[in-house]
Parts: structure tokens; sequence; C-alpha cells
């Protein structure tokens, strides 16, 4: 007990430990990070070059912003996408949490089922589902034709449908993601728990709403944020679904439309000032998320 309790007291082995990782953030971490807030301010005219000059004024990038309509499209289009997947991913993610840890048989199975997605490549992924919504040869559109014989094939990159497009593989991909946080959380509730509430003849739903839920809150909130955070910095599969904001400019995420604006068009110091917006929402946002949802001891 004494040497453990040394160990703790003897700061130097800690140090030999932390410095290296704290080393490795602050080089590749705070430091572009703190690069690319003072890039914002300054002209630069192409990747790998250094800035020229401040703006004029200063704040023309985030000026700039305000009145830029593609990104008022992405900003409403990640909120949409946070929205949804808050709701479903999260939501569907924990019913099907809830239902495994009610059978007995085949849970293993339906964990790697429900898993499997994520360790999908995102291109792999973007590619499938273009072949799925394909105007004319479409597994989607080939399913409503022998449904439907001599129906009107439906375009689902249109601007009436390209939402839904965009956003269900996504909701699809990380459902798998989520659902594992919450199944180990729920593997860490004590059955005595719930067979003390069956012996004093509660329901199902009961047990679910007074015990599970309450119980889950702290992971619940660790989902929320990680689903906040996550849908502003989607980008791979939409990028290979979309490209470059199509149609009409009105699919852009702000993870797509900073990556065009900088790589795309060269415009590094106005990408960088996207890029500090994405930051400062997933900061402000998760902030207020848990602030509302705080996690509680339990």
């Amino acid at each position: 007990m004494d040497n453990d309790s040394m160990i703790f007291k003897k700061k130097g082995p800690l140090l030999v430990f932390l410095l290296p990782a704290l080393a490795f953030m602050a080089l590749f971490l705070y430091y572009p990070f703190i690069m690319n807030i003072v890039n914002s301010f300054y002209q630069i005219t192409g990747l790998g070059n250094s800035p020229e000059q401040l703006n004029q004024p200063w704040y023309a990038n985030y000026q700039r912003l305000f009145e830029d309509p593609y990104m008022a499209t992405a900003l409403k289009n990640t909120l949409i996408l946070m929205i949804t997947t808050i709701v479903f991913q999260v939501g569907i993610a924990l019913i099907l949490a809830l239902l495994i840890d009610n059978i007995k048989k085949g849970v293993q199975f339906f964990r790697t089922v429900y898993f499997f997605p994520i360790v999908i490549s995102a291109t792999a992924l973007g590619l499938l589902f273009n072949l799925i919504f394909l105007y004319d040869t479409g597994m989607v559109n080939q399913i409503i034709q022998s449904i439907k014989p001599g129906s009107e094939l439906i375009d689902w990159y249109d601007e009436n449908h390209f939402l839904f497009t965009m956003l269900l593989p996504v909701m699809w991909q990380y459902v798998g993601f989520y659902f594992v946080i919450i199944a180990t959380g729920l593997n860490n509730i004590s059955p005595e728990i719930y067979e003390a509430a069956r012996v004093d003849g509660t329901s199902g739903f009961q047990r679910v709403w007074y015990i599970t839920l309450p119980l889950l809150r702290n992971v619940l909130c660790t989902c929320l944020t990680l689903a906040i955070t996550g849908a502003l910095k989607v980008f791979d599969l939409p990028w290979v679904m979309f490209g470059a904001g199509m149609p009409l400019n009105k699919s852009w995420l702000t993870g797509t439309y900073m990556y065009d604006i900088t790589f795309g068009y060269a415009d590094v110091d106005y990408g960088s000032a996207i890029a500090i917006v994405i930051v400062v929402l997933g900061v402000v946002i998760s902030m207020l998320a848990n602030r509302i949802f705080r996690e509680r001891d339990i």
C-alpha cells in the first residue's frame, strides 16, 4: 500500500507519460487550430501559400459568412441533420439496444449486424447508395416499377428528394455506433434492480421508463454530445453521393462546403473562417445540450 501511495506522490513518472501526449496534441491539434484562427483574418491566395496581408476590414470573412447564401444553406442542412441524428440515430439505437437487452439467444449476432455498417468505408457506402437511388436502373425505382408498372420514375437527387437521399445513408451508417454505447450502458445496470421491480409488479414499460432511462441518463448525454459534434463534421458520405453541392447548390453541409471552398476554389482564408464557425457551433450547442441534459451522479 505504501509503494502504491508513493507512486502518486511522485509526479515525475506521471509527467513522463503526459508530456509526449501533450506535445503531440499541441503540435497536431492546438497549433493548427490557432493558425486557422489567424489565417481567417488574412488574405491567402492558394493552398500552401503564406498569408499576404490583413483583410480589409479584418473581419471581412466573417462578414461574408452572413452574406453567403450557400453558407446559410449548409447551416440549415446541418441543423436538419443534427436533429435527425438525435431523433433517429440515437432513438433507433436506444430502441434496438432495449430490445436486444430483453432477449437471451442471438445477442452477439444482432450486435454484430447492427455494428457492421460502421466498419464499411464511407466511400463504399456512398457508391452503394448511389446505385440504390439511380434514376433509371436503381434498386428503389425498379421496386417501384415492379409494384406499379408504368409509374413515373423518381429522381432521388432532385430538389424535392435530395435531403432524404442524403440523410438516409448517414442515419443508417451510424446507428450501430450509438447502439454499442447504449448497449454497454445497459450491461452496467444491475439485474437485481429489475428483479426487485418485477417483484413489485411493475410492467415492462414502467421498468424502462422509471429504471432504465434514468440510469442511462449519463450515457444518453454522451450520445447526444457525440451526435451534435458528429453532425457538424459529416463529410465523406454526402460528398461521395452529391459532390459539390448538387442539386442547384442546395445539398451543402458545413463540412462539404468548407472542403469545396478550401480545396475546390483555394479560398483558404474563407475556408478557415468556416472551420472556426464549425468548431464554435459544436462547442456552444454541446454546452447547451449538456446544460439541459446535465449528467448526474447515479
